[in-house]
């Protein structure tokens, strides 16, 4: 074959194609639920609720959703409720922001090197396993008194899910796609750009949606 019969390939066509596969094959693994199931689940929680508050009859130990909904916002008209809360969101979003800025690069090193993997697995196993109570005495020698012992508390409770979940959103694209983009002389950088992040972005929804609530449940 002549070099003027040899087909031209359009590299840019082809990265979109790619990418355009792996957001279809994204879109198959969600799962969509009804609202009303969520209103459902939400009516018979508020309904357990009632009829435990009936049963105690103390609102101190059990209030009922009626009381709780006026307390809720008589609290958000409170100004001194609303000065607290802004100091914990401002922690949880420096925590947060930290967690990810720590864990999206390591869980994409981690996710494409099979030797950062070999050689870090065994590190943050070992140091996620440790209870989070036990690094409260030492974030307070470390930090002091403030707000940098709760966002060292925030930030390392999020980093493990979002190195963890982005580290498994990298394994679950397949190999055809490396392959394809390779085909084409794709550069490392652009795999990495128009397959690894895309193909692993679900992962990585989800390990930002655990560490947001792990953040919440460590706020000291």
């Amino acid at each position: 074959m002549t070099p003027e019969m040899r087909p031209v390939f359009n590299a840019d066509a082809t990265r979109e194609k790619i990418r355009n596969e792996i957001i279809a094959e994204n879109a198959k693994r969600k799962v969509r639920f009804p609202r009303m199931y969520w209103l459902v689940t939400l009516g018979v929680i508020i309904l357990i609720w009632q009829l435990a508050a009936m049963r105690f009859h103390n609102p101190i130990l059990m209030p009922t959703p009626w009381s709780t909904a006026v307390g809720l916002f008589n609290a958000a008209r409170n100004a001194e409720v609303l000065h607290d809360l802004s100091f914990t969101m401002k922690r949880i979003g420096i925590g947060f922001l930290l967690s990810c800025a720590i864990g999206l690069p390591l869980g994409f090193v981690m996710g494409y090197s099979r030797m950062a993997l070999r050689f870090l697995d065994p590190i943050i196993n070992s140091v996620r396993l440790i209870p989070m109570m036990a690094w409260v005495p030492l974030s307070i020698v470390w930090f002091g008194i403030g707000d940098g012992p709760s966002v060292f508390m925030i930030t390392f409770v999020g980093v493990f899910p979002i190195t963890l979940s982005t580290i498994a959103g990298v394994h679950e694209i397949s190999p055809d796609f490396y392959h394809a983009a390779r085909c084409m002389g794709a550069s490392r950088w652009s795999i990495f750009r128009d397959v690894v992040v895309p193909g692993s972005l679900p992962g990585i929804m989800t390990g930002i949606r655990l560490a947001l609530g792990n953040g919440w449940m460590s706020v000291i």
